[in-house]
């Protein structure tokens, strides 16, 4: 059963960090859609930079599974933290 709650977590923390990405996007891209907005980012070297602002949103799902005592879910969260920065170190560095 703890492995369940903590694969929801990973799933919500790779959820909250996608819909965090595209929020940003939306907010601070410069081109007239998210298409164009992803193009500018890539080519101006900023994307790692909104991936990590889309990865605030993992608090929010962190600090609401630790408030309702579900620590495993909150494990799995942290879990896809990790993830989502892993990833934008290899982006940013290849």
């Amino acid at each position: 059963m703890k492995n369940k709650n903590i694969i929801i977590g990973i799933v919500t923390g790779l959820l909250a960090s996608a819909i965090g990405l595209l929020l940003v996007l939306l907010l601070f891209g410069k081109g007239n859609s998210l298409n164009d907005s992803l193009q500018i980012a890539l080519s101006q070297g900023v994307f790692t930079k909104l991936v990590s602002m889309g990865a605030i949103l993992n608090l929010g799902a962190f600090f609401l599974f630790l408030r309702r005592k579900e620590d495993a879910r909150a494990q799995g969260v942290l879990i896809a933290t990790v993830i989502v920065a892993i990833i934008t170190l290899i982006i940013r560095f290849i």
